[in-house]
């Protein structure tokens, strides 16, 4: 049985019968397989290399500085310790009334750090901001230190100066380029000044009651002492009800980068939909033809005896062995343009990646065998019902329940193939019930279509138009299948092309170049309009200026807030600190109310409105009573509003926003975000150096980095959308081709009777323009409909719809109507009328 599976194989690969099902499936593996490589070897890089965001492979965190048994403890695990010291204070510069002054972060460091990574230096400030630099191979020189490029303009010093710190100067020695550590709170985002831990005494900043940060890193070659560390230091820290002491992790303090990487991980997730959707509908439609094909064939293996277990077990193992050929080749397909994907994604690479593992490649596998399973082997089953009369007349028994239900296991098998490559129920079942939709409402159209070409049949007095609605009328079920597939290919073609451009144009306009680079903080109200003159003067116009009101909150529904109150780190963090609060009568740009309604009446009753996220971190819901303490006050307000921010913007924005009534007796100062062109960027220090009280936080590096990571992932995705491209395109060569050998034996029977060439050539142009055209715009209404879906219910950004679409739509089905004209016309000019007709 085996060897007679192998000789069919061969028969049929010859005959050119399974070319078409091992292109297909060779498509969506390497498709599936190449993005399956590139996650995996990304994910395996995070997992080695993710420590370098913290310097270490664990980072404690406290307001005074790592007890001697932790150390002794570490020490004993023969693990590599650091430590860090890090506050806000004023470096200074000139002697004099030419003394300038400007707020710094400073931060001292012991020999050996950071644990991992490497601080980058530089001796020229512009490659300092732009982050390139020589690694450091160790901590500053005693007496010396490194800073920010941002520092010299601000102090009116150079690389070589001296500046002074406390009751110490010191000679700056090289520029910051890159600090692996650094995170993103607003005192890191202050000039950094970095130096040894020995110099720091000397300065005579360290005062009791300062702010200041004590960080412990911690790393090991044996990432399970690390952990045991980390064991031991929780149950520690449990015993002795320790606070303000924390171990951090990498999700903290980089919302907006975060942002940014999600929506990343859903356009790449929708492109695997996309292979995986359109690669099923050209394996089933290449099956299918395969089985119209072997009938006769089946029929005939019939009269020799077989039984119909004997032929379905030839014919699955015949499509058993075209789908491991296929899979095998896509994987290696995949494998190879995987590096590809990484060549365009290298800039993001901090270090060469580990190998690959064999995972991908399993599932590569198990992805082509799931879809030749699924959506193959319906039309296989039927093949068994074959009776043996049809070698003598050409009928076909009615499909049995056990093949009407393996379209069931196609329909499971499909949906499964959307959640696996998803990982997103949410965007899985929007992307697949969308294509069924599709599916459903396109088939109805199609065949409304065909009830209304029906009285036109006369209406033109053309043979041509006659033969070619009298053809699409023969065949209804022909015909409407053959509009639904080209709509859905080409539907997946608009998405893939004229809406993926829509929905990357508002992807970054999400973050857009022009996004706020600058933050001023500590704006007093005298100083508000003097600042808005100096900012419009460097081209910056309408700066948006927000209330900050800092408070701390100490009551939720009249119970205390403690750190106690909670178990979760962040929470207990947010409990222990103070909140920047604002107020102000109009919802800020970029929020969206997600749960109640803002507050309409502005001098009614204390109203919050509360961001989303912190308001699932606290247990807040609407009704719920806050109560904050601000400067001594106490002021009460009911959530009536939760709001989604959109942290990629990079402008201001705050976590409780109450109702000006309630806060107008507060002590304010105001915050403001705007982007201030590369000309003009020494405004910045203009303005700290005019109002020593403000602090101007520079936040162009994390917006370069942003904007950095958007570019290099829309590469990774232009290059995944040309697998789905070259999917969508066989998909429309399997509808244009479904109906191919009956149309061959219509146009020999028509020529038999006294048809010309010319005659059947316009005949065919109309009908494939008609379904063409109707296809078209199908498909064009179906990819605007699940562009503005996407980007409304996932992608969580604006849409405008693009009459493009349109025209587009209705250009593809011409061309391709076009195509499958002319290879229908060079089909029937191929084979004579005899020929035909003896054939058939």
């Amino acid at each position: 049985m085996f060897a007679q599976a192998i000789r069919m194989t061969l028969r049929d690969w010859r005959a050119g019968q399974l070319r078409f099902l091992l292109v297909a499936l060779v498509v969506a593996v390497a498709a599936l397989s190449a993005s399956g490589f590139f996650i995996d070897r990304l994910r395996a890089a995070l997992d080695r290399d993710a420590h370098q965001l913290l310097g270490a492979d664990m980072v404690i965190t406290a307001d005074q500085p790592a007890p001697q048994a932790w150390r002794d403890e570490a020490r004993r695990r023969g693990l590599q310790q650091a430590f860090t010291v890090v506050f806000p204070s004023m470096a200074q510069a000139g002697e004099g009334d030419a003394s300038l002054s400007q707020l710094a972060s400073i931060k001292a460091v012991t020999s050996g750090y950071p644990l991992r990574g490497r601080v980058r230096v530089a001796n020229n400030a512009e490659q300092a901001n732009d982050g390139l630099g020589d690694p450091a191979a160790d901590i500053p020189a005693a007496g010396t230190v490194w800073v920010d490029a941002g520092l010299l303009p601000a102090l009116n010093t150079q690389v070589g100066g001296t500046i002074r710190l406390g009751d110490q100067s010191f000679t700056i020695a090289r520029l910051i380029a890159a600090e692996p550590d650094r995170g993103a709170s607003f005192m890191n985002f202050a000039p950094r000044v970095m130096l040894r831990e020995d110099d720091l005494q000397a300065t005579g900043l360290v005062q009791p009651g300062a702010r200041i940060t004590y960080r412990m890193l911690v790393a090991g070659q044996d990432i399970q002492a690390v952990q045991a560390f980390d064991g031991w230091l929780q149950a520690t820290i449990k015993a002795g009800n320790l606070r303000n002491v924390r171990l951090e992790s990498l999700e903290a303090g980089r919302p907006e980068m975060r942002a940014t990487l999600d929506r990343a991980d859903r356009f790449l997730s929708l492109v695997g939909l996309l292979s995986a959707m359109l690669a099923a509908v050209a394996v089933a439609m290449a099956a299918r033809r395969f089985m119209a094909r072997n009938l006769d064939a089946c029929a005939m293996l019939r009269c020799l005896g077989l039984t119909q277990n004997q032929v379905t077990a030839l014919y699955l193992i015949e499509f058993a062995l075209v789908g491991l050929l296929g899979s095998l080749i896509g994987v290696a397909l995949g494998f190879l343009s995987h590096f590809v994907l990484l060549k365009s994604l290298g800039a993001l690479m901090v270090a060469d990646l580990p190998p690959a593992t064999i995972v991908p490649a399993l599932q590569g596998m198990a992805v082509g065998m799931l879809l030749l399973a699924g959506f193959a082997l319906p039309p296989v089953l039927q093949l068994r019902n074959v009776p043996h009369n049809r070698v003598i007349r050409r009928e076909a028994a009615a499909p049995q329940p056990m093949a009407l239900a393996t379209y069931g296991l196609g329909l499971a098998s499909f949906f499964a193939l959307l959640l696996w490559q998803a990982r997103d129920v949410k965007l899985a079942s929007l992307t697949g019930l969308g294509f069924l939709a599709a599916f459903g409402i396109f088939g109805l159209i199609g065949w409304l279509g065909l009830n209304v070409l029906k009285p036109l049949r006369g209406a033109v007095h053309s043979q041509a138009w006659r033969f070619a609605v009298t053809s699409l009328q023969r065949r209804p079920g022909a015909t409407v299948v053959q509009v639904v597939s080209l709509a859905l290919g080409l539907m997946a073609l608009l998405l893939l092309t004229v809406v993926r451009g829509d929905l990357m144009t508002a992807w970054r306009n999400a973050t857009p170049p022009d996004a706020p680079n600058r933050f001023i903080i500590n704006i007093q109200p005298d100083q508000k309009e003097p600042i808005a003159a100096k900012l419009a003067g460097a081209g910056v116009a309408n700066v948006p200026l927000y209330p900050m009101i800092r408070g701390r909150l100490t009551a939720i529904n009249d119970k205390p807030v403690t750190a106690t109150t909670y178990t979760d780190e962040r929470a207990k963090g947010l409990a222990e600190r103070e909140f920047n609060l604002s107020t102000m009568a109009d919802i800020p740009p970029e929020n969206k109310i997600v749960a109640g309604q803002w507050y309409a009446d502005q001098e009614g009753k204390p109203e919050a409105s509360v961001e989303e996220g912190i308001a699932k971190t606290l247990g807040l819901k609407l009704g719920d009573r806050m109560r904050f303490d601000i400067a001594g006050s106490p002021v009460e307000a009911t959530i009536t509003s939760l709001r989604k921010l959109e942290w990629g913007s990079m402008r201001v924005n705050f976590f409780v926003v109450i109702n000006p009534k309630a806060m107008a007796d507060t002590p304010q100062s105001w915050i403001t975000a705007f982007h201030l062109p590369k000309q003009h960027a020494a405004m910045g220090n203009t303005l700290a150096r005019d109002y020593p009280n403000l602090t101007v936080v520079d936040v162009g590096a994390v917006l370069r980095q942003v904007q950095g990571v958007l570019d290099q992932v829309m590469l990774a995705v232009e290059f995944l959308f040309g697998f789905t491209l070259i999917s969508g395109v066989l998909v429309l060569y399997a509808a244009l081709m479904g109906s191919q050998d009956e149309r061959t034996r219509e146009a020999g029977l028509l020529r038999a009777l006294g048809a010309t060439r010319q005659q059947l050539s316009r005949a065919q142009l109309i009908e494939f323009l008609l379904v063409g055209a109707l296809a078209g715009v199908l498909a064009a209404t179906g990819a605007a409909a699940m562009g503005w879906g996407l980007a409304t219910y996932q992608f969580k950004f604006d849409w405008v719809f693009n009459p493009g679409v349109w025209a587009a739509g209705l250009a593809a089905g011409a061309l391709c109507a076009i195509i499958g004209g002319y290879l229908g016309l060079r089909s029937v000019l191929k084979h004579p009328p005899l020929q035909t007709l003896r054939n058939a």
